[in-house]
């Protein structure tokens, strides 16, 4: 039997030494015991495998009816989501036969050339647009990025596919990050793994010295970390 998905993704970050464990200050200013870096895809291997556990993840939400089945464009805000973009857009095709646009956000506005602040598939009313990003701890590119797409056009955001939800309390309030975006926007947030998944499976996985990734020692101060912050 295949391997659930969050197993599989777990896998795939810790051996690409995405997720790491440690003493970590977050944007937020915590002081978190384990953290994700995407910056750790740097390679055509590490970037298109990504790729494709987001478009698997997308395929799963579709199937389920929590996604709309026509997407017309993914959208990964600069910088880190462009990357995201390309490679979700890459797998959908190769894997499942969907053609889909991706685009993408300028920090700066061109002031030559075709000019705009928008790469990509142009942004039509009507279009169903799909946001993907890596990690989401408040929230905050979301926030830049839906008055960005909807000064384009009137556009559908049909929701937002992350890496991992770290499924941590706002500043402001009980909810974790992804309900209040979910409370304030009103599409889904799905991600391929949440923090309390990504744990469960590292400590079964075992690493190349015969202990498990994430050890008792580990499990314990995640465990304190999130009864702290989590939602």
């Amino acid at each position: 039997m295949t391997e659930a998905l969050d197993t599989r993704f777990t896998q795939f970050l810790l051996e690409s030494q995405a997720l790491k464990f440690g003493s970590f200050t977050l944007k937020s200013g915590r002081q978190s015991p384990y953290f994700i870096n995407a910056g750790a895809f740097d390679d055509g291997a590490r970037i298109a495998t990504l790729g494709e556990f987001y478009a698997e993840k997308i395929q799963q939400e579709i199937a389920a009816g929590n996604l709309a089945a026509r997407i017309d464009t993914v959208f990964g805000p600069a910088y880190k989501g462009i990357p995201l973009a390309v490679a979700t857009t890459i797998a959908m095709q190769h894997r499942f036969n969907a053609s889909i646009g991706y685009t993408f956000d300028r920090k700066e506005k061109k002031d030559h050339g075709d000019g705009g602040t928008m790469v990509g598939k142009p942004l039509e009313d009507g279009m169903n647009v799909l946001l993907v990003d890596d990690v989401m701890t408040a929230g905050t590119a979301v926030r830049e990025v839906v008055p960005k797409l909807k000064a384009q056009a009137n556009v559908n955001i049909v929701g937002l596919v992350l890496s991992v939800d770290r499924m941590e309390r706002t500043k402001d309030s009980d909810l974790s990050a992804v309900q209040d975006v979910q409370r304030e926007f009103g599409f889904p947030v799905f991600a391929i793994a949440n923090v309390k998944e990504i744990f469960a499976a590292g400590h079964q996985l075992i690493g190349e010295h015969g202990q498990p990734y994430v050890t008792d020692e580990i499990a314990k101060a995640a465990e304190e970390y999130l009864t702290q912050y989590g939602a």
